[in-house]
C-alpha cells in the first residue's frame, strides 16, 4: 500500500516501506523513473523474502508523488531522498540507479554516518553538466537560457524537458570535481551496451572516489535498463555482498 509524507520543504512524497531487519535497503530511482519500475519492485520482493527492511519512493514530480517534473531539480530530489531516509532508523544500504546513483553519492557525502554501504547501477553523477549541457548544441544552449527549457529526445517515451533551473541547480550539486569519500563497501555496476551512461563514466567514478572497499563490475551486453534476470540477480547479490562486508 502506498503511503505519503510531507518533506520539510512541503513536497508530498509517495513511498512503500517494508518492515524487516537492518541495515535497511533504500532504492533511489533514475531521471523520470518511478518506484514501480522493474528493479525497485524486484528488490522489494527480494528484501521481503529475506526479512530485510526496504524502502522505495518517488521523488517529487515523479510517479505518485506530488509536484510537476519540470519544476524539480537535483537539489530538490536530493532533499526528497534525505527526507525519505529519515523514515528509517539506523544505517542504510543505498541502491542508486542512474540519476539515483548521483543522488546516493550526494547522500553519502552529506550524511556518511547513515550510510552502511552503496550499490550503484549505471550511476550518472554530474550528468546535467557532463551530459545534458556538454552535449547540447549552441542553439539548444541559447534556447535553454532564453526560453528556460528545451526538449531532448528519449528512448523511453515522451521527450525529456530539460529546464534552465535543472542545469544551474545541478552545478551546485556536482560530486566529481572535489574529493569524494566513500568509507564503506561500494559496488558499482555498469552495462557495456549502455547508450545513456557510457562505461567511461563508471571508470571515472571508480578512479575519482576514495574508499577502502570499492569494486566495479561490467556486464557485457547489458543496457541502461539493467533489468533482465541476470542483471537483477547481480544487483541483489551485490547488496548481499555489501551487507556481508559490514
Amino acid at each position: 500500500m502506498t503511503e505519503t509524507f510531507i518533506t520539510p520543504q512541503g513536497r508530498k512524497i509517495a513511498y512503500h516501506l517494508t518492515d524487516g531487519t537492518g541495515p535497511a535497503v533504500v532504492f533511489l530511482g533514475g531521471f523520470k523513473s518511478d518506484m514501480g519500475g522493474t528493479k525497485a519492485v524486484y528488490l522489494e520482493d527480494w528484501a521481503r523474502k529475506r526479512g530485510t527492511a526496504f524502502l522505495r519512493f518517488d521523488y517529487s514530480g515523479h510517479g505518485e508523488s506530488g509536484g510537476e517534473f519540470t519544476e524539480g531539480a537535483i537539489g530538490d530530489w536530493f532533499e526528497d531522498a534525505k527526507a525519505a531516509i529519515g523514515l528509517i532508523a539506523g544505517p542504510v544500504i543505498l541502491v542508486g540507479s542512474s540519476m539515483g546513483g548521483w543522488i546516493s553519492l550526494l547522500i553519502a557525502r552529506a550524511m556518511p554516518e547513515r550510510v552502511a554501504g552503496l550499490v550503484t547501477i549505471a550511476a550518472a553523477p554530474d550528468s546535467t553538466e557532463d551530459s545534458m549541457w556538454a552535449n547540447a548544441t549552441k542553439t539548444q544552449r541559447e534556447a535553454l537560457m532564453t526560453d528556460g527549457q528545451i526538449a531532448l529526445p528519449s528512448d523511453y517515451g515522451d521527450p525529456y524537458i530539460i529546464t534552465r533551473r535543472l542545469i544551474e541547480d545541478g552545478r551546485d550539486h556536482l560530486v566529481m570535481r572535489d574529493k569524494l569519500l566513500l568509507p564503506f563497501p561500494v559496488r558499482f555496476l555498469q552495462g557495456t551496451a549502455d547508450k545513456d551512461v557510457d562505461m567511461a563514466v563508471a571508470l571515472r567514478l571508480l578512479d575519482h572516489a576514495q574508499g577502502h572497499d570499492m569494486r566495479l563490475t561490467l556486464v557485457d551486453g547489458a543496457d541502461h535498463r539493467f533489468s533482465d534476470d541476470t542483471c537483477l540477480h547481480l544487483i541483489s547479490a551485490s547488496i548481499t555482498e555489501v551487507a556481508q562486508h559490514l
